[in-house]
């Protein structure tokens, strides 16, 4: 008899090949999801890359006399209510889009990493102080900030990605924080506090690279929301202005001629889905498992 069958059905022996073979399975969908998604977000960022080269019309240019034609070969989209080539209108808005987003997510991630380290490592008044802020900006709608503080300071590229950043670095904080919290407690952080190393080098050479695994996770997963909220703001006009575009333009711009050219909606819509998705698939497949962190 084999070990497995010696042990009894409550022995960690008998449960070892059972919870191996759901490692397994669990790691393999891991790998494919971010296969997947990883694949379709590259193809997404290589077409907004090229862009400048391979769009196959000025985004701008006008053309009354093809007001809302349908998919052609000249215009594989078709054209907008003023004539301009959807496809080059689509290409040339992903560019503002996804960098907004990317941006504004890295600015959070940074931020809201460092903050939560910190407060950790600190404790006391401050983390107390910090938290509660963090608290209060995650009660409140992000749009409901983001919408302010562009009333306050204007339209504009850098205004939306600071609105987006105001609101966007709480989550990191919390999550850093936690983890931070679980980290001082382990050997090597409490070895590096009796050598006498500093806050500073202590959060930056054991916290922050121990939590970058779920942080990076949730920037992923993050990603889509801010892309998302992105158009949102563009749809309201509180975005980039004319005669630029991007996807929550384009929508805003197509909304009048829903029925009468669904293409309008259904490109830019689908196009902010799919990019969302592509980048939520990755995050969920770097996200740690409980049992990678046991």
């Amino acid at each position: 008899m084999t070990l497995t069958e010696q042990a009894p059905a409550s022995h960690p022996l008998a449960r070892a090949p059972g919870r191996l073979t759901g490692t397994l399975r669990r790691v393999r969908g891991q790998r494919a999801t971010v296969l997947v998604g990883g694949a379709v977000f590259a193809a997404v960022v290589l077409v907004l890359l090229l862009t400048p080269w391979i769009a196959p019309f000025d985004p701008a240019a006008q053309d009354l006399t093809r007001r809302m034609a349908g998919p052609s070969a000249d215009h594989w989209l078709g054209t907008d209510h003023l004539g301009r080539d959807v496809l080059s209108r689509l290409m040339h808005g992903g560019r503002f889009s996804v960098t907004v987003a990317a941006v504004t997510l890295l600015l959070s991630a940074l931020i809201g990493t460092l903050v939560g380290a910190f407060s950790a490592r600190v404790g006391g008044l401050l983390d107390e102080v910090l938290m509660r802020v963090v608290d209060l900006l995650i009660a409140i709608p992000d749009v409901i900030v983001a919408l302010f503080l562009i009333a306050v300071l204007g339209t504009g590229h850098g205004t939306l990605i600071a609105a987006l950043t105001v609101v966007g670095w709480t989550p990191f904080a919390r999550l850093a924080r936690g983890l931070a919290l679980e980290i001082n407690g382990r050997d090597f952080v409490e070895a590096a506090e009796a050598l006498g190393c500093s806050r500073t080098f202590i959060v930056v050479r054991h916290v922050i690279p121990n939590a970058l695994r779920p942080v990076t996770a949730l920037g992923f997963l993050r990603f889509g929301h801010k892309l998302i909220t992105v158009g949102g703001l563009s749809f309201l006009g509180l975005g980039v202005q004319p005669p630029d575009s991007d996807w929550g333009a384009m929508l805003l711009d197509a909304q009048p001629y829903l029925e009468q050219a669904p293409l309008l909606v259904l490109v830019p819509g689908l196009a902010i889905f799919v990019t969302a998705l592509s980048v939520t698939l990755v995050g969920q497949g770097v996200e740690p498992h409980a049992d990678d962190r046991a």
